[in-house]
């Protein structure tokens, strides 16, 4: 396929473009941009990072061992060696990371210096967030921070700015292609990639490609090239369906259309759902939530998706589209045993919706740690108490089984009950009922249903005000 963008200040067209070609691996053999590194190859380190603008004009940082060259079409990217300037002068970080001593070996500080440039251009000052997804195995991370807070008041460079130029109609190297999906009765070439700009000509080209591998964020099929080495044939890129991108909220409830990113949920959770906005800020790193998308996360069935079960708990609703026909269905229902989905071929997630309703929910993530880590348990409860009792409950775990599932039995066990501590107690006691989970190196079948049957106790705990937060410092 055929690509253009932005690299450094410079156009670059591109033909026939391997779709499953790495902006890291291109960066480096192709241009000879070497100090962007390969650390982990699979999202994890950071010491890859790299600053994409895209035309809206906001800029993320991304993990370019992960990143399909396809992704970068139309879009403007900057490596460490243009967050330098066009004359050598360096940016506020870099000159921040001299000054404070923030680089030892140097092995990391590309991606470092990366992840901290986008925060200066947003003004981003949560460094620690920043930067959790950015790993220093010699320098250590105190003055790395304190070169962060050194430069975060320093004025941004104007060459900083320059790419959001790029996007402007009257600049004609803008790179965008417009072209769109037409089927045409003929099949494009396996191991060749399409890149439809509407959900329409996404309808169209999957219906006509049943076999395609859908490609959003990557942050999950990229691993299955890095790391399994997999030839994903046919691709469709996600990535310039705008529309498949919007969130739109009514008097009825909250439309999340599958290509919206975590990074874009979570301030709009922060206002419904705060426990659920929480529980994304440790999906991953900053770099793969500015990727990852929501749709993504639902439609790979991982048992282990952190997002699942806190939708499931609000009654989300999952709808599909097939060429013209959609459909829709309560999200539970999606998800029919380990690796098994209801989706047809050439069927698609379009956007999951979340009824309106009081805040009621909480999440908790269990993981070995904090920042950017896969969930041993995660679970989320959303239970109604009225004058008293329970009248309504929705939990739902992932990690207790082969999907992201409910608990019925204990949904059951609750309803109609007086909320107080007897009745958890005896609650509790059904989770064996709903759940046989596995034991593994992240936890053993016991520890997770001890696990389980605790968030419930904190739940109680926390609805009746008692402090359980163990990260908060108390006075």
């Amino acid at each position: 396929m055929d690509i253009s963008f932005r690299l450094n200040g410079e156009t670059v067209v591109l033909r026939d473009v391997a779709p499953t070609t790495t902006a890291l691996d291109w960066l480096r053999e192709a241009r000879g941009l070497t100090a962007t590194k390969e650390g982990c190859n699979e999202g994890d380190c950071g010491a890859c990072t790299v600053m994409v603008t895209d035309p809206d004009g906001r800029s993320r940082a991304l993990n370019a061992c992960i990143l399909f060259l396809p992704q970068l079409n139309g879009r403007a990217l900057r490596t460490v060696e243009g967050i330098t300037g066009p004359e050598g002068e360096l940016h506020p970080v870099q000159q921040a990371m001299v000054d404070h001593h923030g680089s030892q070996c140097g092995f990391c500080t590309p991606g470092f210096v990366a992840s901290m440039a986008v925060a200066h251009l947003n003004g981003d000052t949560d460094h620690d967030t920043a930067l959790a997804g950015n790993l220093c195995r010699c320098t250590g991370y105190a003055p790395i921070i304190r070169a962060a807070k050194a430069a975060q008041g320093a004025a941004i460079p104007d060459w900083m700015t320059a790419d959001r130029a790029f996007f402007l109609p009257e600049i004609s190297a803008g790179g965008v292609s417009n072209q769109r999906f037409d089927t045409g009765g003929s099949q494009p070439p396996a191991g060749t990639g399409l890149q439809p700009r509407t959900t329409d000509d996404l309808a169209a080209a999957y219906a006509a490609n049943p076999q395609a591998t859908l490609v959003a964020g990557a942050t999950d099929v990229g691993l299955w090239v890095t790391k399994q080495m997999r030839d994903l044939g046919q691709m469709i890129f996600l990535n310039q369906c705008d529309d498949l991108g919007q969130i739109a909220q009514g008097d009825d409830g909250l439309r999340i259309g599958a290509g919206v990113t975590i990074a874009r949920l979570i301030p709009v959770m922060e206002d419904l759902h705060p426990s659920f906005a929480a529980m994304l800020r440790r999906y991953g790193s900053a770099q793969v939530r500015a990727a990852a998308t929501i749709g993504g996360n639902i439609a790979n069935g991982s048992p282990i998706g952190d997002g699942p079960p806190a939708l499931i708990a609000l009654g989300a609703r999952l709808h599909l589209r097939q060429g013209d026909a959609r459909r829709e269905m309560a999200l539970e229902d999606f998800f029919l045993d380990y690796g098994k989905q209801d989706r047809r071929p050439g069927e698609f997630v379009e956007a999951v919706t979340i009824p309106r309703q009081p805040d009621r929910l909480r999440c908790y993530k269990l993981s070995k740690r904090f920042d950017q880590d896969i969930s041993a348990v995660c679970g989320c409860f959303n239970i109604t108490v009225t004058d008293g009792t329970v009248t309504a409950a929705r939990i739902a775990f992932g990690g207790l089984a082969g999907t992201s599932k409910r608990a019925p039995h204990v949904e059951a066990a609750l309803i109609g009950q007086p909320w107080d501590e007897a009745s958890v107690t005896s609650a509790v006691q059904a989770f064996a009922q709903d759940y046989t989970p596995l034991s593994d190196m992240r936890a053993s079948a016991s520890y997770r249903l001890n696990t389980a049957s605790n968030m419930l106790r904190r739940y109680f705990l926390e609805d009746t005000g008692q402090t359980t937060a163990i990260m908060e410092v108390q006075p």
